[in-house]
């Protein structure tokens, strides 16, 4: 549009670049650079679940490569999906995708039962359709999710994960004859170290990268003291692409169908926890629309994953925690993550040479990565009112709920299938407790008191009145020592008489 003003000619320009912290651009090389630090972060995880169907189906080692690639393959396409975004589907937030955890159980059921992968393929086609209709469902839910749901969750992702970098700093094989060495745990604990030094190093670059560059080194490491295997990297072929149906076609059992539709509706729950994650995180508006865009990014790529050869997709909580430990917030930078992903199923070599990298490295960088995720939830429960409310036993039993999997993984062993599918998870167990007692405690008030939590006393520091009145401006407290606004330290008197009714200091 063209004004004339004070005879000039004056043009205004829309501005197309969006002010969103996760729009912005980086150098390509520093893009592809902090791209493969995701990568290296999730591989271990990506991989694991292709590995484990394919020996519970009794594949061979080419078999279970072709798994192992076509995880690769689609992680890195729903990825793209994710971040890059068309239409209706994905978020638009850096946010890895890759084959979900949570279906492996219900997937190894189904295995075992006499179905084959064929009717896993055809459980999750089906389940994730159904999960497509209802994204926009979950995606409503979003006002239920304020920061005492929404920190629980957090802080629980990071708790829940603290396991996994411990069995990758022993070693990540429980059978190995190492497994829990001081050599396995001495490794991962120089790559934290590393990663620590690295970050306080004065350059931002080297900072960010601080998780590669220890896992590099790490590595480098664990090569010269000869616990780094590299051998099989020139093994089996180059270049592959992923053979639509290679497996075999889909067939479609009932039984299989519904307990996968249980674990979409687990992912579903732990996709929607992710994003409020990682918009939390960035510092993003995170509403409704979004979320189901990134829904249905999700059951879209599940539905196309059995196609390759691959499994239900979904967020990957790791990550979340390398974008709050980096502070790189563009979405370009996953984005290009899941360009490396796709060249890895493409092509194996390198998905082979990422793969030596030593377990106990992984576990190293994991221990700082998972922290972080918890750390970013208790900022967000600093951020909620305790006073005179029962938020305080909302996060208490939520978290305390989420754990119980975590400690006792045996826990729900003696309950149906279907409820063990959901509550083993120790995310979907403290997501579902928090979202139910804030409607009990928050959204349905009747029955609540002005002092309803027991705890309420606790939450808060008080001070007299009349303690208050002896302050002037300026005053401070320093080293157990109260300043005046000169300078001078304000003597205490131990004998100074105590108000009636009060005890202790």
């Amino acid at each position: 549009m063209k004004i004339r003003r004070n005879g000039e000619t004056l043009q205004r320009r829309s501005h197309q670049h969006s002010s969103r912290p996760e729009d912005e651009r980086l150098p390509l090389g520093n893009t592809f650079a902090y791209g493969l630090q995701h990568v290296l972060t999730m591989y271990g995880g990506i991989i694991a679940v292709p590995l484990i169907i394919g020996q519970a189906a009794g594949l061979s080692s080419a078999d279970i490569g072709i798994l192992i690639a076509a995880a690769l393959f689609m992680g890195g396409l729903a990825t793209l999906l994710q971040t890059l975004g068309l239409p209706f589907f994905g978020s638009q937030l850096p946010l890895v995708q890759g084959v979900s955890f949570a279906s492996v159980a219900t997937m190894v059921a189904i295995v075992s039962g006499g179905g084959g992968l064929p009717a896993v393929f055809g459980a999750v086609i089906v389940s994730a359709a159904i999960g497509l209709l209802i994204a926009p469902v979950f995606s409503r839910i979003v006002r239920f999710f304020p920061p005492v749901v929404t920190g629980t969750v957090i802080t629980t992702i990071g708790l829940t994960l603290m396991p996994v970098a411990a069995n990758w700093a022993m070693g990540g094989n429980k059978t190995a004859e190492d497994y829990g060495s001081v050599s396995n745990i001495g490794l991962a604990a120089v790559t934290l170290v590393l990663v620590l030094l690295l970050s306080k190093v004065g350059s931002a670059t080297i900072s960010r990268l601080s998780i590669l560059l220890a896992m590099v080194i790490g590595t480098l490491i664990a090569v010269a003291a000869g616990v780094a295997d590299f051998s099989k990297v020139g093994e089996g072929p180059i270049v592959a692409f992923p053979t639509p149906f290679h497996l075999g076609a889909p067939t479609f059992e009932i039984a299989a169908i519904i307990s996968m539709l249980i674990v979409v509706l687990v992912i579903l729950t732990e996709t929607m926890a992710d994003i409020l994650a990682v918009g939390e995180i960035v510092e993003t508006k995170t509403d409704s629309k979004r979320i189901a865009a990134g829904l249905r990014a999700d059951m879209a790529s599940s539905l196309v994953a059995p196609v390759f050869g691959s499994f239900t997709q979904s967020a990957f909580a790791q990550n979340v925690g390398l974008v709050a430990v980096t502070k790189i917030k563009s979405r370009y930078v996953v984005a290009a993550g899941g360009v490396i992903l796709v060249l890895l199923g493409l092509l194996p070599i390198m998905g082979r040479l990422i793969a030596a990298v030593p377990t106990a490295v992984l576990g190293g960088a994991g221990i700082v990565l998972f922290g972080t995720v918890a750390a970013s939830g208790i900022r967000t429960l600093a951020k909620v009112e305790y006073k005179n409310n029962m938020n305080l036993i909302i996060v208490a039993t939520s978290i305390g709920f989420g754990m119980l999997p975590i400690a006792a993984p045996t826990f729900y062993d003696a309950f149906p299938a279907w409820f063990g599918t959901i509550f083993h998870s120790g995310i979907s167990s403290s997501a579902l407790m928090a979202i139910a007692l804030n409607l009990l405690f928050n959204h349905l008030k009747a029955g609540n008191s002005e002092n309803s939590s027991v705890f309420a006393a606790g939450t808060g520091r008080v001070i007299r009145e009349e303690d208050l009145r002896c302050l002037a401006e300026g005053d401070r407290y320093e080293n157990g020592q109260l300043i005046d606004c000169n300078g001078n330290v304000v003597p205490v008197d131990p004998e100074a008489p105590k108000p009636a009714g009060t005890a202790g200091t």
